[in-house]
Order: C-alpha cells, then structure tokens, then sequence
C-alpha cells in the first residue's frame, strides 16, 4: 500500500455528485462498502491488480448505492494506492466446510503487498488531481 497526499483528505462532499463524477473517470463504489463506510476504486491496469482508492467515512446520513435521492455526505480518508498479485486457479490446500467453502475457494494472493512500481503511483497521483480539480478544497 502507498499512500498520497491529497486536499482531498478530511474533506466533506455529497456522495450522489461525487459518485457520478468520479464514475465518470473510471472510479467505482468498491464492493467493500457498509451504510457508514466505504471506497471509490479505480483499477490502473487493465490486469485489475493495482487500484488507487479513495476510502470515506460517511458523516450525515446512510449509504445506498441503488438511489440517486440520497443526501449521504462523505469525509474521505488519505487515498493509497494497492496492488495484489494472485494466484490463478483454484486453492489446492483449501478445505471444505459447508458455507465457508464458497468463500474460501481462490487462492491467497502471492503477495497480498507486492511492491508497487513508480510508474503506477505517478499515474495515480494523476488521477488523484483530475479529481481534486472537480472538488476543490
């Protein structure tokens, strides 16, 4: 993980504007998200190993990612940058147990903090600006 400095860090917007905006530069509502938290992520490689992520809290209000009449607001946190490396294929020492077989069927990444390369944080670090050019501090 490789954090950024941003303006946008602490910063409070409305999540429906936000959302729409950043859909619009390939960000999306990761899937990690509950009705007092999440993150807009935006895969940088076409692989989808390397993300850039703008993880918020929510300040007034609850998240639902299905409305457009929502008046949710959001304080984001320091956005980073991850990358996960992964193994193909199905897990060979995974073991089977009911309901939790469904869950624990990939393999482990091969290095869930593999080390990010300078070109990736540079093109993050764009992608960060192109944002805080639509949401000024």
């Amino acid at each position: 993980m490789f954090p950024i400095s941003s303006p946008l860090t602490s910063q409070v917007q409305e999540f429906v504007p936000f959302r729409s905006a950043a859909a619009e530069r390939g960000f999306t509502l990761g899937g990690n998200w509950d009705y007092d938290h999440g993150s807009f992520d935006c895969a940088l490689d076409e692989a989808k190993q390397v993300w850039l992520r703008l993880p918020f809290e929510v300040t007034i209000g609850n998240l639902d990612s299905e409305t457009e009449e929502n008046d949710a607001k959001i304080r984001f946190g320091e956005p980073y940058v991850l990358k996960h490396v992964y193994n193909e294929g199905l897990d060979r020492e995974a073991h089977p147990r009911g309901m939790g077989a469904m869950l624990d069927q990939f393999s482990d990444p091969v290095d869930p903090d593999d080390g990010i390369e300078p070109h990736w944080i540079e093109q993050a670090k764009r992608k960060i600006r192109e944002i805080e050019g639509i949401f000024p501090a």
